[in-house]
């Protein structure tokens, strides 16, 4: 007999689908639970739920899945032959087995789109002091104005507002794998036309594609991670890409530190995101399409329904692995299809003016304030300007303060472990309140260090340090919590759509305008005042 290898997680995560309800709208079809702040929104920042993409996730037999089975088995392909032929393989249970690399794959391949988006971040704070230096540009442009250097900072979040809107509306026709696909392309040729930049303006080109690249597989990864991965997990792993989106701003400093000396270093932190979407493209390739995204087309009537539903039961093969039997595939098939034309009958989205008017309005003002005030209170400028400020606060060599920035990064990624895993017991309030209390601290030792405490460099770092984790257990994942939730039924994926316009919009034009604020203002403690008036 063969062996059995086996992955027991603890029963909380089978609430971690309910979580994701929150922002989709699939009601119906889970259990109704307390909705759980970490394995929803934590570092949600760039979450993007397309209207069109509010039918329900899982069919309603789902719910005694995640009652019945409280752990998640992964099973050898032979066990699973040897249970198929003894009929163990059978009925609800057998929806619970996938095979490891179907939990794996799906799940990463996807997140490295997060992991990109957060690598720009953390390798644009040391390219814009490598580009702009007369010893380490490498170029007869270095001197670039403080507007030109907003420009490459911000650039990305120009072009990723731009693909959030593309994506709206091509991404049911695209699907998921391809927009992920699409994405990916995008990461790769924005990563090197920015890194074979011959001037300024090819540069910000550069910077616009990988942008698209952002908004593109913002929309994407989330979905499909979650159309395609097992429903007692799915919150967590939405959960984990966030991680990836710090990991990579970590990734992303470590490399601007080791090529902050180099001549033209700011070439190879641009462009080693070619190689890491390279193998993202290939990751997406090699996995199959959405089963549910194959059943929607259908659904709309975009593609034929049989041929559709024989698709989507060879995707779902390969997900779950040669182990599951062609009736429990074919029955899972069935009731999904059920379940997305009963919500598909059901739901009659509002138009996006709607948003404007009533109780959509009051939700808008709300959510969409929320996510205003996480830029305005100055995120962006931290994160992607964390090397220059830390070179005006007393570490002047370039590469000191690309150390430093690592430590911020290091830092970051753990409190946003810590708001995945440990935020839900707190409450929302509390930690809204001591966040924006800790943030306005922080804010005030930045500007206070500039002004009077500049003989004290680690007061300037204390004081990033104390922003990052307070934006982290607050803004971060509390602002798209409330989002997700406040929208009535009928605009709600509208409104999120436009929730994240705002975030991106307004994440751009704080990184933009934070250089010639700087300069304009002769100093740079003045920025951070306006900070915290906001």
């Amino acid at each position: 007999m063969a062996m059995a290898t086996s992955v027991c997680l603890p029963s909380p995560l089978a609430t971690g689908a309910t979580a994701f309800r929150a922002s989709t709208s699939y009601r119906g079809c889970l259990p109704r639970r307390p909705r759980r702040l970490g394995r929803t929104a934590a570092g949600m920042d760039s979450f993007h739920v397309s209207s069109r993409d509010t039918e329900p996730l899982l069919h309603p037999g789902a719910a005694a899945v995640t009652a019945t089975h409280r752990r998640l088995r992964v099973r050898t392909h032979a066990q699973g032959a040897e249970d198929a032929s003894t009929g163990a393989g059978g009925g609800a249970a057998a929806e619970a087995d996938y095979s490891l690399a179907a939990i794996i794959l799906p799940f990463v391949f996807p997140a490295l789109g997060g992991l990109l988006f957060g690598y720009d971040i953390g390798a644009t704070s040391g390219a814009t002091i490598s580009v702009h230096s007369a010893t380490l540009s490498g170029t007869t442009w270095y001197g670039l104005s403080p507007v030109q250097l907003g420009l490459v900072a911000s650039g990305s979040l120009y072009g990723a507002l731009g693909g959030s809107i593309l994506a709206y509306r091509i991404a049911d026709f695209l699907g998921r794998r391809i927009e992920l696909i699409t994405s990916a392309s995008l990461y790769i040729s924005g990563a090197l036309v920015t890194g074979f930049a011959p001037n300024f303006v090819v540069l910000i080109i550069g910077r616009l594609l990988y942008g698209v690249g952002i908004g593109l597989a913002m929309h994407g990864a989330p979905l499909y991670i979650a159309e395609t991965c097992p429903p007692q997990i799915r919150g967590t792993l939405i959960s984990l890409k966030e991680l990836f989106i710090v990991f990579g701003i970590l990734l992303g400093y470590l490399v601007g530190s080791h090529e902050i000396d180099v001549v033209g270093g700011w070439r190879y932190m641009f462009g080693f995101g070619a190689p890491l979407a390279a193998i993202m493209a290939i990751g997406m390739w090699s996995l199959p399409p959405s089963p549910r995204w194959l059943l929607l087309r259908a659904v709309q009537g975009k593609s034929p329904l049989e041929d559709n539903k024989k698709k989507a039961l060879q995707a779902l093969r390969r997900l779950k692995g040669r182990s599951a039997s062609d009736k429990v595939l074919t029955d899972e098939i069935d009731n999904n299809l059920s379940s997305i034309r009963a919500a598909y009958a059901d739901q009659a989205e509002g138009s996006i003016f709607q948003v404007f008017e009533g109780a959509s309005l009051k939700a808008f003002t709300i959510g969409g304030g929320l996510v205003l005030f996480q830029q305005i209170t100055g995120q962006p400028s931290v994160l992607y300007y964390a090397t220059s400020i830390l070179q005006t606060a007393g570490f002047a060599a370039a590469s000191d303060a690309a150390k430093v920035s690592i430590l911020i990064g290091l830092f970051k990624f753990l409190m946003t472990g810590f708001a995945v895993f440990k935020v839900d017991d707190l409450g929302r309030r509390p930690l809204l309140i001591g966040g924006v209390s800790g943030i306005t601290i922080a804010l005030l030792l930045l500007a206070a260090y500039y002004k009077i405490l500049s003989g004290y460099p680690y007061v300037a770092v204390g004081a990033l340090l104390l922003y990052v984790g307070s934006y982290q257990v607050s803004f971060g994942p509390i602002s798209w919590l409330m989002v997700s939730e406040i929208f009535p039924l009928r605009t709600r994926g509208r409104g999120i759509s436009l929730a994240v316009l705002t975030n991106f919009g307004s994440n751009a034009l704080v990184t933009f305008a934070f250089s010639p604020l700087q300069a304009s203002l002769h100093k740079p403690f003045p920025p951070f005042w306006l900070f915290i008036n906001c």
